[in-house]
């Protein structure tokens, strides 16, 4: 098996290594005639890929850059695609009009439960994702983003938690995350109240992304270079900083120290530890061997 590709295919994602970084993986929407709007395929897609990229220790990968091909980063759910079924239906062939509610709502809400797992792929992903954004990133696009660990864009990026104006509550993880990357502050609730456009500069201010670039080249370069600069580190320390990073999020302070302490008695036996230090004082590149794929029953 070639470790510089993947074997699974995509239809509606591009996945592909940087010839200069193989350690680093490019995951690109590609619908850009639709603007990367996500249909259920992608939805499937992306949370096929980000599974693969954590399983698969041969494919060796410490970093993912996630773009959108064309313009736009993602416009959104794609609302023409019928199979998404936005709206509750019942599949026994019974009228919905006589299917009782409940019953309704208790066939639904798996369907809502995977499109959540494969947008939290990302961030169960053990290495980290920069979301590199250009153009639009709406609705379905600002839950996916919100999920990777680093956000980055172009001055032609535009944002916008645009659920509300279609009538529902965004479900995929926006509301959970989006306050958590920025603070419970005003601003966010009026974002997600009005639904709004916002653009780059406005996103840099409130913190949900680190950097803004001039324009589309330098948005990937800059990804690129952050990717680098993680891909140099023990894949060991970087996979364990994720972890406790993630962990401590959702957990107190001392809950998070007592995570870190016993990740650390374990984690500080890896020979990384000395090669890190050899590759400092050498100046030379990093010789970290990669990462065993995940166990499996």
């Amino acid at each position: 098996k070639n470790n510089n590709q993947m074997t699974r295919k995509f239809e509606t994602l591009s996945v592909y290594k940087h010839s200069d970084e193989p350690c680093i993986t490019i995951v690109s929407l590609n619908r850009p005639k639709k603007l990367n709007a996500i249909g259920s395929k992608m939805w499937i897609e992306i949370g096929e890929v980000f599974e693969t990229i954590a399983s698969d220790g041969s494919y060796d990968c410490r970093c993912v850059i996630l773009t959108g091909k064309g313009r736009s980063f993602c416009a959104g759910l794609d609302t023409s695609d019928t199979t998404l079924g936005l709206i509750p239906n019942d599949e026994s062939g019974t009228k919905n009009e006589e299917v009782d509610v409940a019953r309704r709502m208790i066939s639904f809400k798996p369907k809502i439960l995977e499109m959540q797992r494969c947008f939290s792929a990302l961030e169960k992903c053990p290495v980290p994702v920069v979301a590199a954004i250009q153009g639009h990133c709406i609705g379905a696009g600002v839950d996916l983003i919100t999920a990777a660990d680093i956000r980055i864009c172009d001055t032609s990026a535009k944002f916008s938690v645009r659920e509300v104006k279609l009538g529902l509550a965004a479900d995929v993880g926006v509301l959970q995350r989006l306050p958590k990357v920025v603070g419970h502050s005003s601003r966010i609730r009026e974002l997600c109240f009005t639904g709004e456009d916002f653009d780059a500069h406005e996103a840099y201010r409130i913190g949900l992304v680190s950097r803004v670039c001039e324009n589309s080249q330098m948005l990937l370069n800059t990804a690129i270079e952050i990717g680098q600069k993680i891909v140099r580190n023990s894949p060991v320390a970087v996979v364990g900083t994720k972890q406790n990073l993630l962990y401590s999020r959702d957990h107190s302070v001392e809950d998070g120290l007592d995570m870190i302490a016993t990740h650390n008695s374990g984690a500080l036996m890896t020979n990384d530890i000395m090669l890190s230090f050899m590759n400092k004082q050498n100046q030379s590149p990093d010789n970290f061997t990669r990462l065993l794929p995940r166990s499996k029953l």
